[in-house]
This record gives structure tokens, sequence and C-alpha cells, in this order.
């Protein structure tokens, strides 16, 4: 854990996975497709093993390692799970039957985790790069996310403008992704030497690229998907 931290940091972090957690088994709940206890649990341990490994510093030592060892045992196994659900007949139709709009308000979680991270930078836990006064503009996508949300329920926005919105949205997750892998301490660090991103490779907060990320991914491609395969359903 990071030592020295104000309380509010991680306080607002865990309430905003918290949240995160119990709004997407509640939409998944309303699909009738998924045992949403199987998935609680699922999730559940997922979040767990995150925490023991993190707390174990298993992240954190040797930053040396390569692949780095967040990546190979937390990133890429969410994310990997999560877009296996595409592959299956049952997979897409679990996804087909998403809500649209609930896909958009997953995103104004990035409201909160964006406040984090600046919060972060201003405590030396993670460079200013990733932050909405560096060259991270993923916040863009959390301010837009209800607007668009709005315009959707009330059937004032085309299939091209929420398609093109969800896209211009990923590429800002990608952007970010990359600053911050970039510039955590690895063998594949090339920005921010001076303050690396380091919080990541700590409890809570790598939750946020093991669970939150994978998660952000899934809700963009999902509704990317609906857009251009059953757009008649989506719009």
């Amino acid at each position: 854990m990071l030592p020295g931290l104000p309380f509010y940091i991680p306080s607002v972090f865990n309430i905003t996975v918290a949240a995160t957690a119990v709004y997407s088994v509640k939409t998944v709940q309303r699909t009738g497709l998924v045992s949403v206890k199987k998935l609680s649990w699922a999730m559940g341990f997922w979040l767990v093993l995150q925490a023991v490994l993190t707390l174990l510093d298993f992240y954190d030592s040797p930053v040396e390692s390569t692949p780095p060892k967040l990546a190979l045992f937390g990133i890429l196994p969410a994310t990997i799970a999560l877009l296996t659900i595409f592959t299956t007949q049952n997979g897409r139709n679990f996804i087909d039957s998403l809500p649209q709009e609930k896909l958009i308000l997953l995103h104004t979680l990035r409201i909160p985790i964006e406040l984090v991270l600046y919060w972060l930078s201003l405590n030396m836990a993670v460079p200013e790069l990733i932050t909405f006064t560096g060259s991270n503009f993923d916040i863009i996508a959390g301010l837009t996310a209800p607007l668009v949300y709005y315009a959707y329920v009330r059937k004032n926005i085309s299939r091209n403008v929420l398609l093109l919105w969800n896209v211009v949205c990923l590429c800002l997750l990608i952007n970010i992704v990359v600053l911050a892998i970039l510039s955590a301490p690895s063998p594949m660090q090339q920005f921010a030497l001076d303050q690396p991103n380091v919080a990541m490779l700590n409890f809570p907060f790598s939750w946020l690229p093991t669970f939150i990320v994978p998660l952000v991914l899934f809700s963009h491609l999902a509704s990317i998907r609906k857009l251009i395969v059953k757009p008649v359903d989506t719009i």
C-alpha cells in the first residue's frame, strides 16, 4: 500500500469499484441469461485475488520482470476473459441482450477515476502525464456519458453519432492505457522516469487496470457490436 495518502483518495476509489461491481451485476441481472450468483462469486473472487497479489507485493517485486507481472497475471486474464464472450454464440446472445443505455451510463465511472488519478499525481504516486492536466483526456468520456445517455433514452441521438462517440471514447481509453503502461516502472517504461506510475502496483489501485479498464473496454466493444450488428434494436 502507498503510505501517506490522504484517506479520501483510496476511499473514493474503493467506492467507485464497489459501485461499478454492483452496477455490472444489476445490469447483467436484467438479461436473465447469466446466473447472477455465479457472476457475483466470479467477480468477487477476481477482486480478492488481485487484492491478495497486490498486498503480497507480487506485482511490485521485482519490477524488472518481463513481461510485467501486472500485465501477465492481472490485465491480460481479465481482458481475455471478457473478450472471449464475443467468440461464442451464447456470449454474443448475452451481449445483444445488454441494454444499450446501461452500457453508456457505465462510463460515468470515469469521472471519479480521473479525479483519483489527479489526486494521486498530487501525492507523487502517478505522473501528471496520465491525468487530465497532462495527456489523459479520458475524463471527456465520463463527462459526456450522462449527456449521451439522456439523448439515447429520449431517442434524440442517431446511430452514427452514438457509434462515433463510442469509437472516440475507446480511443481515449487506449491512449491512457498505453501511457499508463509506458510510465509504469518496468523494462518497458518510456515516460515519466522521474515520477513513474507506481500506484497501479499497489492496493487498492491495482483494481484499476485489472477490473475497471477491462469492464470499460468490454462496454465499448459490446455497444459497438450492438450498433453494427443490430442497429434497429439499439436506437
